[in-house]
């Protein structure tokens, strides 16, 4: 009878454990985002199984259902635009051309500007080179000899215009030449280079690496090691580099079981944060407040018109600010990935921004002057590689290049030049500066009745589109013909440097207004009352399973909206008929403002 007794004990604690097991898991499901971003697993899987499919060339010009009439606007207007860029840059698309077989990294890049359905007729009529040879302030020039205003930013790493960093690099040079590349010994500047950091961050230690994503890799490593537990948590569609451990799902294929991805401004992240034992620490991107739980804009996935970025400030503010004392009660580390942001949001980054004190913060980009460069910034307590009472017991991270004279060099003078009173009333006036801009930037949009806005955080700027189209993408060659610099992204990030005038910053609207007007007279945002993003998205579902299951196909159809064939009857009754005749023919001048 007692054994009875001791089983069904044992079973009821058995259940209560589970019961309670599963009560947690539950917990962490909520705070994960609803989007495949918040379940890294499932957005790898279903990656996986996503069909390539393409458009016949006849479909091409027409996929939104789009008359006849306007297709042929488009088929002209696209083979002229790329006639135009073809003549503009005949050395510089040769060169290109000439090493893209030998560069993976160009193929990529070139590959993904646009929706997959529309990328083998596009390569076929748009060639872009992404060959430079010169900068001067706000503008970049290609072998051709065209200057085009750069939107790019160097992915983050000019904050304060070319210029400025190519000074950082020939007076850091000098500074550093009679050492050469001695690697292992330190250059004496390395001293006032550590002073700063840790005067700007509010931290006590410092460590030098070759890249953000390895400030970051060792910021996690040393978080584990000190506290002791095993997981971190990073927000959904934050980017803290490509290692494995902080890059889960798409462009990842190994599994990582250490990583938990968590909703932002999520009350039910906040409980997990502070009921799990096993969390280490949290990476926190300032710039998700741009874009919370999405990836960062990029036209390739410009399917439909609802992309959508915004700011606010305030309430980012306050939820970090709940973050930082959850971690302080928890003993989880608060990481800052500032690789992006530092030193652009403010002297000190997010940190100054929000008001937020870290307990370590990573920087990269701009913080080289010109060079590439990671740094780690933490408490004396979490910077600590080894522990006095356990002599083996150590956390490594080394590389050959850290603190490289050269590097260092450059770093010191960025470093310096930033404390000049005229770059402190740059950042002074940097937050209203942009947000002024960006504001008439939309009234002349709003006057030109162009179905486009500028959203921004700082002098970081997305395009949003404000009426339905499959064709959003195409701006991006537009705007290249009009003499602006993007990044491989597209029209989905634009990073400005505090080096632009008033005038210059004109001249980018003028540019921009310029291929907007250009690209609605060829048709591309051709609308009617039928066409809809949920339609577009709907019809893009129906194609991509006609493309997996192409007998079933005929089931699938009439599941889906109606056949285009069947839209453009709807929409030809409302359209308004554009002809060739209406085209306005762009200019072969490209902007050239520096001379």
């Amino acid at each position: 009878m007692q054994f009875s007794y001791i089983i069904y004990f044992a079973l009821i604690l058995l259940g209560c454990c589970l019961v309670s097991k599963a009560f947690i898991r539950l917990q962490l499901s909520r705070a994960k985002h609803a989007s495949l971003r918040g379940h890294s697993k499932w957005s790898r899987r279903i990656a996986g199984k996503i069909p390539f499919f393409t458009y016949t060339d006849a479909e091409y010009f027409s996929t939104d259902g789009a008359p006849d009439n306007i297709a042929q606007l488009r088929r002209v207007g696209m083979q002229r635009l790329q006639d135009n860029l073809a003549k503009q840059s005949v050395k510089t698309l040769a060169y290109c051309e000439s090493i893209e077989q030998s560069i993976s990294d160009i193929r990529f890049t070139s590959h993904y500007r646009v929706p997959f359905p529309y990328r083998n007729q596009l390569s076929k009529i748009f060639k872009l080179g992404s060959i430079a040879d010169e900068t001067k302030g706000s503008q970049i020039k290609d072998l051709d000899g065209n200057w085009r205003y750069d939107l790019s930013g160097s992915y983050g790493v000019n904050v304060l215009g070319y210029d400025f960093y190519k000074e950082c690099m020939h007076a850091g040079a000098q500074k550093t030449q009679l050492l050469g590349p001695v690697l292992g010994a330190y250059h004496p500047v390395i001293g006032e280079n550590v002073a700063l950091i840790k005067q700007i961050s509010g931290l006590d230690e410092v460590s030098f690496h070759m890249s953000g994503t390895e400030a970051v890799m060792q910021a996690v490593r040393l978080a584990r090691y000190h506290t002791g537990k095993s997981h971190l948590v990073r927000l959904c569609g934050a980017y803290h580099g490509w290692w494995d451990g902080v890059q889960p799902g798409i462009g990842n294929n190994r599994k990582t079981h250490d990583v938990y991805t968590l909703a932002d401004l999520s009350e039910h992240t906040l409980h997990v944060l502070k009921t799990r034992k096993d969390i280490a620490c949290i990476l926190i991107n300032p710039l998700q407040a741009f874009h919370p739980n999405s990836d960062s804009a990029s036209d390739v996935s410009l399917i439909a018109s609802d992309r959508d970025t915004h700011f606010d400030k305030a309430a980012y503010s306050l939820w970090l600010c709940r973050i930082r004392k959850i971690c302080t009660q928890q003993n989880i580390v608060l990481i800052f990935d500032e690789v992006f942001t530092g030193f652009r949001l403010s002297y000190r980054g997010a940190q100054g921004f929000f008001g937020i004190q870290a307990d370590m913060v990573t920087y990269g980009k701009t913080l080289g002057g010109g060079y590439p460069v990671g740094v780690l910034a933490g408490t004396y307590s979490l910077m600590k590689r080894f522990k006095n009472d356990k002599p083996v017991d150590v956390s490594f991270a080394r590389g050959t290049f850290n603190s490289h004279p050269y590097v260092m060099g450059a770093m010191n003078e960025f470093l310096r030049r930033i404390q000049l009173p005229k770059i402190q009333a740059l950042y002074q006036a940097s937050e209203p500066l942009w947000n002024e801009r960006v504001a008439c930037f939309n009234q002349r949009l709003l006057a030109e009745k162009l179905p486009i806005s500028i959203t921004n955080m700082h002098s970081i700027l997305s395009v949003i589109y404000t009426q339905p189209s499959r064709y959003n993408w195409m701006l991006q060659f537009y705007l290249r013909h009009a003499g602006l610099e993007l990044s491989w992204t597209g029209t989905g990030r634009f990073i400005m440097s505090f080096s632009y005038t008033d005038a210059e910053f004109e001249q980018v609207i003028e540019c921009f207004v310029k291929a907007a007007k250009q690209m609605s007279q060829d048709g591309w945002w051709w609308s009617c009352a039928e066409l809809t993003n949920k339609t577009i998205k709907r019809q893009f579902v129906g194609d991509m399973l006609a493309a997996m299951f192409p007998i079933l196909s005929p089931f699938l159809r009439p599941l889906l909206p109606a056949p285009l064939s069947k839209l453009k009857n709807a929409c030809n009754a409302t359209s308004e008929s554009l002809t060739e005749a209406e085209f306005v023919a762009p200019s072969n001048n490209i902007t050239n403002q520096v001379d």
